[in-house]
Formats: structure tokens, C-alpha cells, sequence
């Protein structure tokens, strides 16, 4: 009787996905895929600008905590970052998306712009200050932070003014939780779902 053998697979080794590219110089595939992630994410910021009334009756008992879904809206950087692992990916992505949103037309208007650079500007000076070589999991989730961080100042000063301190700190604490989970931790697995398909395969992201 012949020796049958169950089929094994091989494990991904422990650094899978985290491969820096060789270079730093942008290919036009970077352009266009940033543009694309840009677009793609600027359209859910639509929709949630959209919906942003029934949004906030949803935490009307306690407004500061409207931050629990505030990574929503820094996804673009840390996904970009992620994927394109080039300087200027993150914050080009996260203007795409606010331009996107701001052309479709949204109640928070052209602050939208500013919104979003510093936004994106969080999230890069995560991926700049490890130099552009390290992609992991919780670099990632680092960006995310950063990125909410930005987002929660900006909108203390810009949209908050008249809370208390307290209710501000607290808008910026649910910020950064969401930010971690969100646009760091959920980014990071997002990446790799769409790295799964092999729609990655020319990046050093989609390296196994």
C-alpha cells in the first residue's frame, strides 16, 4: 500500500510583511496606489461626515467619548504607511482623502484640509522616526496613535473650545484608544487581508 503523506504548510517566518523596500525614490505604482487608498478612504470619510448628526446622538449621554470612533477618521495615514513603507506615503494619503471628502462636500467645510494634514503628519513622524525600515504590527499602532493624537488637539481647539479641560482630556485619551485600535491595530490587519489577494506582490509590503 503506498505511503500517503498529509500536506503541510510553511509557516511564515516571523519577519512575513515586515520588509522594508531597497529604495526610497517613488515609482509611479506608489503614486497610484497612494492615490487610490486616498480615494478609496476619502469616500468613507464622506459617509461618515454624512452621517456625522446621527453619529453624535449616539453619544449624546456623554460627548467626550464621540473620540471612541476617531480613528475612523486617521485610517488613511497608517494604512498608507503601512503598504507603501515610502516617505510622505502617510501624510499624502491622509490629504488625498480629506481632499476627497472636502470636494464631495461636507458639514466640517475646508477645515477639513487641515484636518487632515496634521493628521497625516502624525502619522508619518512614526514611520520617519524609525527611519523608514521598520514595519511592524505595532510601529503601525504607534502611527495610529500619533495621528489621533494630532486629530484630538486640532479638534479641542478648532471644534471643542468650550468644553472643560476635563472633557477635552478625556475626548483625547478615547482618541488615542481608537486610534490604537482602529488605524493602528485594524490598519495593520487591513494591510494584510489586501496583501493576502496578492495585490501587493510589486511592494515590499506584499514579501512574504
Amino acid at each position: 500500500m503506498p505511503e500517503t503523506t498529509a500536506p503541510t504548510t510553511t509557516p511564515a517566518p516571523s519577519h512575513a510583511f515586515t520588509a522594508a523596500p531597497k529604495s526610497k525614490q517613488w515609482r509611479v505604482v506608489d503614486y497610484v496606489t497612494t492615490a487610490v487608498l486616498g480615494i478609496a478612504v476619502g469616500l468613507v470619510f464622506w459617509v461618515l461626515a454624512l452621517s456625522w448628526k446621527v453619529l453624535e446622538l449616539a453619544f449624546q449621554a456623554f460627548p467626550p467619548s464621540i473620540g471612541l470612533i476617531a480613528g475612523l477618521w486617521v485610517l488613511a495615514g497608517p494604512l498608507a504607511g503601512a503598504i507603501i513603507r515610502k516617505p510622505g506615503a502617510a501624510l499624502l494619503c491622509e490629504l488625498i482623502a480629506a481632499i476627497v471628502e472636502a470636494v464631495l462636500g461636507s458639514h466640517f467645510g475646508a477645515t477639513v484640509l487641515l484636518s487632515g494634514l496634521l493628521q497625516g503628519l502624525g502619522a508619518e513622524l512614526v514611520f520617519a522616526a524609525f527611519g523608514y525600515k521598520r514595519f511592524t504590527l505595532w510601529v503601525t499602532a504607534a502611527s495610529g496613535v500619533l495621528a489621533a493624537a494630532f486629530m484630538a488637539v486640532s479638534e479641542n481647539i478648532m471644534y471643542n473650545a468650550e468644553w472643560q479641560f476635563g472633557f477635552q482630556a478625556i475626548y483625547a485619551v478615547c482618541a488615542m484608544i481608537s486610534g490604537l485600535v482602529i488605524s493602528g491595530i485594524g490598519a495593520w490587519y487591513a494591510y494584510r487581508a489586501i496583501a493576502a489577494t496578492g495585490a501587493l506582490s510589486s511592494f515590499a509590503s506584499g514579501r512574504r
